[in-house]
């Protein structure tokens, strides 16, 4: 069983120790040593990386037997001493994030009684599952209370009980390990049991900050992030906001409503543009229906207007069909191409039949019905695609 120096000393990232076995590994080499400073992943939190004598540190995985496998880069051999070195960098941060978390469980428990059901450390942010949707105005009050336990800055302190120790504790929730727990006391704020790396005291994780929040499966799942972090987020959230009212000439307390009249604006855009193709298709079927090849028992538009969107293909097409004996095939200019397919009632083609072949050769998807069809993500240039739909056509007639 590996010595695990974590447990003891969050802050220490260089030991020496002896390689007591090698084993093939996903990647690299694995190492088991007789004592280790290495975070395996465990109780959603990632590993630490570093290095193990000039070997990178690619994994730390903890092992059912007790032993940590660290996967590394190079070779080392049983028996030989080698010197460890954890990235503290991240290891201070997943010691912010994870001593955070902590905080702000235990004060949606303490002031909101909603439990904390699971917890993830992200790459740039973390979350926490609770039992039940929450409010948004809860959601303040336990980012409030979290933070004030932060600026108390309450200390930190590990201890090891029995499990018939720990049974008369007031733990936040029921351990999941048997045998000497670990436990983490943060003050009298919370008392859990937990393998993971913490700072000493609450003031060192510096922020707790919520950054969203969803349902997620009957409860609700809240993002956040701790100390450097949050510090990110903020900077993030201030560039994106100075360029937001750069742009749109605003200050950031109009920058709302100016969002919302550029929506509206937009959607008003929208509706003048879907009328006047409308209006424009009418008269441009008339112009290409005029050139219309015969194919069996129909006359057929095949072609690739420029400049026309989905909707306006399909007003086109539809214009075109609604001429009688009359079908059209339509394509976007776009790679990978739209289709619009369309026909008259007294015209012998299905549009439906006439995509899914198409679809058949140059890929992307599509449907629809026997009178009008449409789909997109073909391949091939507007040739190609004109060419076999023509194809396509005759064999169907």
């Amino acid at each position: 069983m590996t010595e695990r120096i974590y447990y003891t000393d969050a802050t220490r990232t260089e030991f020496e120790a002896v390689v007591e076995r090698v084993e093939p590994a996903e990647g690299g080499q694995g190492v088991i040593l007789d004592r280790t400073a290495f975070y395996p992943t465990s109780g959603g939190q990632p590993h630490d990386t570093g290095r193990l004598g000039g070997a990178a540190v690619l994994d730390v995985v903890d092992r059912d037997d007790g032993a940590i496998v660290h996967v590394i880069d190079g070779r080392l051999e049983p028996g030989q001493s080698v010197h460890g070195r954890v990235d503290w960098d991240r290891r201070f941060d997943h010691m912010q994030q994870h001593s955070g978390q902590h905080v702000l469980s235990a004060a949606f428990d303490r002031r909101l009684k909603v439990r904390t059901v699971s917890f993830h450390l992200g790459r740039v942010t973390s979350t926490i599952d609770l039992e039940r949707e929450v409010s948004p105005a809860e959601i303040q009050i336990a980012e409030q209370e979290a933070n004030a336990v932060v600026w108390r800055n309450e200390p930190v302190a590990i201890r090891f009980a029995s499990p018939e120790e720990a049974a008369a504790m007031p733990l936040r929730k029921e351990p999941v390990r048997e045998g000497t727990l670990r436990l983490v006391a943060i003050g009298d704020v919370d008392l859990s049991a937990c393998g993971g790396t913490h700072v000493d005291r609450t003031g060192t994780i510096g922020l707790i900050a919520v950054r969203a929040w969803e349902r997620f499966k009957g409860g609700t799942r809240i993002e956040f992030a701790c100390g450097g972090r949050a510090l990110d987020l903020c900077r993030t959230l201030r560039d994106q906001m100075a360029a937001a009212t750069r742009l749109l000439s605003v200050s950031g307390a109009e920058l709302p409503e100016a969002v919302e009249r550029l929506q509206q604006e937009s959607r008003e855009l929208r509706r003048a543009a879907k009328g006047l193709q409308e209006q424009l298709a009418e008269y441009e079927a008339v112009r290409m229906a005029a050139s219309a090849r015969p194919v069996g028992g129909l006359r057929l538009v095949v072609a690739a207007p420029e400049g026309w969107d989905v909707n306006g293909l399909k007003a086109l097409a539809q214009a075109i069909a609604r001429q009688p004996g009359h079908g059209a095939v339509l394509f976007s200019r776009t790679t990978p191409a739209l289709l619009v397919v369309a026909r008259a009632a007294d015209a012998a083609l299905d549009a439906r039949q006439l995509l899914n072949t198409l679809v058949a050769r140059f890929g992307g998807k599509g449907g629809g019905r026997p009178d009008l069809a449409q789909g997109g993500g073909l391949g091939g240039t507007s040739d190609e695609l004109m060419a076999a739909a023509l194809d396509a056509a005759g064999a169907s007639a």
